[in-house]
């Protein structure tokens, strides 16, 4: 196995894993700008009304983009064990 080849698996690696964590992050990320907005605002600072939304988006980003996560994430494992044997020999 060359460098370029493992270097190949690695960049491959890096970028599913940047797409398969982006909507979960992205939708946390915005719902808990909302949140803090709305507390600045209203002057409530309260650490349980961030993580409760937080949780509620969390589950339901997960629900929503679960088949598709999973089958990007198959696809990727069939990919590499398939060219297991090209990569050794």
């Amino acid at each position: 196995m060359n460098p370029q080849a493992t270097m190949t698996f690695l960049m491959q690696a890096m970028e599913l894993m940047l797409v398969v964590s982006a909507p979960l992050l992205v939708s946390i990320l915005a719902v808990g700008l909302a949140i803090s907005v709305l507390q600045a605002a209203t002057q409530v600072n309260e650490a349980t009304l961030s993580f409760i939304p937080k949780l509620i988006v969390a589950a339901l980003v997960l629900i929503g983009t679960g088949p598709w996560l999973l089958a990007v994430l198959v696809d990727y494992l069939q990919r590499v064990l398939t060219s297991i044997p090209t990569a050794i020999g």
